[in-house]
């Protein structure tokens, strides 16, 4: 099983829910997602542990957004493409890509995850710098990620 396939059955991400996410307002809303975790989680500095409410909305916003919306009349644009090509790359392991498309999302998986790095320590020390850089690297991973997924459906 690939770590892809496990986060998707950790969010239970099924046939139904994938389709949904592909709807473009499904993924703009998702991205908008990383700054409302950075805003709920520093908002601890003011709100104490009344914090773990605004955390407790993310969370579960994050969990049902992939469901909220219907399945997109079209598929002909770069969001949907994304998620489509995510679905692909995640069963690599039973239907193989081709070999130019296995190296670059490991890498940008890599810089994604390194984002997280900076912004765990920049809200565990409730420091700008870290958090902003964190963002960056993150949104970088990620959109280039799927960028890529665009790339890899649209070949497969």
């Amino acid at each position: 099983m690939t770590l892809e396939r496990g986060i998707a059955a950790a969010f239970a991400m099924d046939d139904v829910a994938w389709q949904r996410h592909a709807n473009p307002w499904s993924v703009w809303t998702r991205v908008a997602t990383l700054p409302l975790v950075v805003l709920a989680v520093w908002s601890r500095a003011w709100l104490g542990w009344w914090a773990l409410g605004a955390i407790t909305v993310v969370v579960v916003w994050t969990r049902r957004n992939p469901r909220l919306f219907p399945r997109p009349l079209s598929t002909d644009n770069w969001a949907s493409k994304g998620v489509l090509g995510e679905r692909v790359w995640l069963n690599r392991d039973k239907v193989p890509v081709p070999r130019h498309h296995f190296l670059m999302p490991h890498i940008l998986t890599a810089v994604a995850a390194a984002g997280v790095l900076f912004l765990v320590w920049g809200l565990v020390e409730l420091a700008i710098w870290p958090i902003l850089l964190g963002m960056a690297l993150t949104f970088l991973g990620k959109l280039w990620f799927v960028d890529r997924m665009v790339w890899l459906y649209e070949e497969m």
